[in-house]
């Protein structure tokens, strides 16, 4: 069975940084193809991060110079570095992992719990 745990959200000002963690059980997340989404309130939730298996990485146009996201194989997590936070980047953290033909917004797994993160301005 699929787990992911994701972490390290928390109350920030603005211009902070936070990094999350997405502790991943069932799945390898060296061989998958993983993502970071968030939904933030009143909001759809929205692709912010991939990174595939062979390690190439794409953002969403608002994080773009703020976000990185990096994963530990020997940890089996994934990793959202935040930095230069806005206000707007106040969501519900999520990973989950997807295919690369079927691409980011078909996710495989369900949710876990999210990690909130609020920045505060």
């Amino acid at each position: 069975q699929v787990q992911l745990v994701e972490s390290g959200g928390g109350l920030v000002q603005a211009g902070g940084s936070l990094r999350l963690s997405c502790a991943a059980s069932g799945i390898r997340v060296s061989i998958n193809a993983m993502g970071w989404y968030r939904r933030a309130p009143g909001k759809q939730r929205e692709l912010v991060a991939t990174i595939s298996s062979g390690g190439s990485t794409n953002f969403q146009e608002s994080v773009k110079g703020r976000f990185t996201i990096s994963r530990d194989n020997a940890k089996n997590t994934v990793y959202l570095q935040m930095n230069s936070l806005k206000p707007e980047d106040t969501a519900v953290y999520y990973c989950n992992s997807y295919l690369a033909p079927t691409g980011p917004n078909y996710t495989l797994h369900s949710w876990g719990q999210g990690t909130q993160v609020t920045v505060s301005s």
